[in-house]
């Protein structure tokens, strides 16, 4: 019986700790007056719809570039494990994405091949402030370095 009553309080304490992590899903759009964005060239998506099951995570980007519209769709696992997405110009965008100790923050650190042979990274940190998403993000590439702050008010 006391194995028993172990068993259950152990999964009572697993499943309180992971129902502790952020709900990303929603769907999200940008405020600029919460954000830190580059005047000449951005990051950041108009809206992002999310959906968040378990250990899967979807995400879609609603952009726009010189006058274009377009939608980037990634999807991933939420456990560390190597994901791949199109990338730009039909390159490969290989991610891992991890929670920080505290299950607090979602990290998407992205290694990104373009069309012209170049690779960035990328670091993507997901965090809920309240009920704003905050994304700060990082790129690096041999264009030079990026860093922006992201905010999104949920509709």
């Amino acid at each position: 019986m006391k194995k028993m009553t172990l068993l259950v309080s152990i999964i009572m304490l697993a499943t309180i700790a992971y129902s502790q992590t952020p709900d990303f899903t929603g769907t999200w759009k940008l405020n600029s007056s919460l954000s830190k964005l580059n005047a000449e060239f951005t990051f950041a998506p108009n809206e992002l719809i999310i959906d968040q099951k378990g250990n899967d995570i979807k995400v879609e980007k609603h952009s726009s570039f010189q006058g274009e519209n377009f939608t980037i769709n990634e999807k991933f696992t939420m456990d560390g494990k190597e994901c791949i997405n199109e990338g730009f110009q039909g390159g490969e965008k290989k991610s891992k994405v991890i929670w920080s100790d505290d299950k607090k923050t979602l990290t998407v650190s992205t290694k990104l091949t373009m069309g012209d042979g170049n690779e960035m990274t990328l670091t993507e940190i997901y965090k809920l402030d309240k009920k704003n998403l905050i994304i700060s993000t990082k790129a690096s590439s041999s264009y030079g370095d990026v860093e922006e702050t992201m905010g999104y008010d949920r509709q």
